[in-house]
């Protein structure tokens, strides 16, 4: 389970992100950034979003969110990724081929985004 603190949950903390207009898109997810950190020291937050145009079950979605959870957990806890610190937030938002992939597959496309990022931020 992803900790607390690293948690996105406020609705304004949503919104802020999604004003920000960084969005990077793959074939199976897209991805929100939120600003660059000032302060090193407060925890990156994420926040993963599927809507019910994907499945109308919440089975589904959340399974969904718990796959895009796992990934990001571990990348926190391999520090497989530096460009998930420089940000306050992030945002995973599923799209409709999601459904019949299985987590190497998200897996493999979260870190394509994250490169997307680190590379344009250069």
């Amino acid at each position: 389970m992803l900790k607390k603190e690293n948690r996105l949950k406020n609705r304004s903390a949503f919104r802020a992100t999604y004003k920000n207009n960084a969005i990077y898109s793959d074939n199976l997810i897209v991805l929100y950034a939120g600003k660059i950190k000032t302060d090193k020291n407060c925890p990156t937050r994420v926040g993963f979003v599927v809507s019910k145009k994907i499945h109308k079950r919440a089975v589904i979605r959340n399974r969904i969110k718990r796959l895009m959870r796992e990934n990001i957990r571990l990348m926190f806890k391999n520090n497989e990724t530096e460009i998930i610190n420089n940000y306050q937030s992030l945002i995973f938002m599923a799209k409709d081929g999601i459904l019949d992939r299985n987590i190497n597959d998200i897996r493999n496309t979260m870190l394509i985004l994250l490169n997307k990022l680190a590379n344009n931020n250069i």
